[in-house]
């Protein structure tokens, strides 16, 4: 571990005497704000290895003592293996729409890029994205909505090696399975090796002479499924939901795939515009009812619900209906409904309304010239 990374506490934001509570109470208000399946700006993953890293180590009484005697180095030689093994992650996070699919190690420390490797050293599929568009309705109350996919997975008959069941590929004889051509010279007492890939197989390293009829020796097969995606209450905008093992085939025969990561984003609504766990609404407002007050209904995502509008309402003013916009993710209470008032001034006037309005225009007259505001 190197002497550079921050300091455990100072990551947690928490005093060095802060009891496991604070500690856990932290690291998770922390986690949930940069988890990579909630947090899709740069940065947030290792923002959140970071996190974890320190909870891993200020949770468990020994591993927070060796720390607090030799800082960094009285946990030298720890593996991540060591670090995250007895933590319970999905307790910590249960019933928020993560899923962290084994180990945190695994997911975060062993890599999620193409080339990833698995517990036994194959090569992982990429992960794949999906967007889904969800009403505001569905951010309120959470629930399940599918999702149809389209993309090609390893070959059931073959498992992905391209060729007939009960039968193997053979093996390039000028390559010996490699795919490569290494070519050595010495040039003023220094051996170069000039590398190549293999003219005769191509870079395949073997030939497969009876190819899987299924997948016609692609190893891949196009695959359409529809998948169902629990969505909780008060999704997040650009929150990414990770169903497991479903993105992209492994490059390895036998590998395993990928994960499908499902970005919800916020369908437009006509009555709102979001912004995060508040809605806002742009109410019209006539001149008169601005001036002198007026009782207004305006929609809700629990209904209509009536509104005092006070006297001398000026345009753009906002009005705040507490606790009538969407649940905060987290089951942390619910945001605000705000309107702004958007005053309209009459475009063409009856005879009877401009002689109404002049009269208000000499009125106002005579209130400035006698002082008057």
């Amino acid at each position: 571990m190197a002497d550079a990374k921050r300091d455990y506490y100072e990551v947690l934001g928490v005093p060095r005497e802060a009891d496991a509570k604070a500690i856990k109470d932290a690291f998770r208000q922390l986690a949930l704000k940069f988890h990579p399946d909630r947090n899709k700006e740069p940065g947030a993953e290792e923002r959140f290895k970071e996190i974890a890293e320190a909870y891993a180590v200020l949770s468990d009484p020994k591993k927070r003592a060796d720390y607090d005697a030799g800082g960094f180095e009285g946990l030298k030689g720890m593996r991540p293996e060591d670090l995250f093994g007895g933590i319970d992650f999905e307790n910590l996070f249960g019933g928020l729409g993560f899923d962290f699919g084994g180990s945190i190690f695994d997911r975060f420390f062993g890599g999620r890029g193409p080339g990833r490797r698995g517990p036994r050293g194959v090569v992982r599929g990429d992960n794949m994205e999906l967007l889904l568009r969800v009403p505001l309705e569905r951010v309120l109350s959470g629930g399940e909505e599918v999702v149809s996919v389209d993309h090609p997975v390893q070959c059931p008959v073959c498992k992905g090696a391209r060729t007939k069941p009960g039968t193997s590929p053979r093996v390039c004889a000028s390559c010996h399975g490699s795919g490569r051509q290494i070519r050595k010279s010495h040039e003023g007492g220094v051996m170069l090796e000039q590398i190549t890939l293999c003219p005769d197989c191509g870079g395949a390293g073997s030939f497969i002479d009876q190819p899987c009829e299924e997948c016609h020796g692609r190893g891949l097969v196009a695959h359409s499924e529809s998948l169902t995606v629990k969505v909780p209450v008060g999704v997040e905008e650009g929150m990414a939901l990770r169903i497991p093992g479903h993105g992209y085939p492994s490059p390895e025969a036998g590998g395993a795939p990928g994960d499908l990561f499902v970005i919800v984003r916020t369908l437009p609504d006509a009555r709102f515009e979001r912004d995060g766990a508040d809605l806002w609404r742009v109410q019209d407002l006539a001149v008169a009812d601005a001036a002198l007050g007026t009782e207004l209904e305006v929609p809700t995502l629990d209904g209509m619900a009536n509104v005092t509008v006070p006297p001398g309402t000026q345009p753009d003013m906002v009005l705040r209906l507490r606790h009538k916009g969407l649940p905060n993710f987290g089951n942390r209470g619910r945001g605000d409904l705000m309107l702004r008032m958007r005053v309209l001034v009459p475009e063409r006037l009856s005879a009877a309304e401009r002689k109404l309005y002049e009269q208000l225009r000499e009125l106002g007259r005579g209130r400035n010239a006698g002082g008057g505001r």
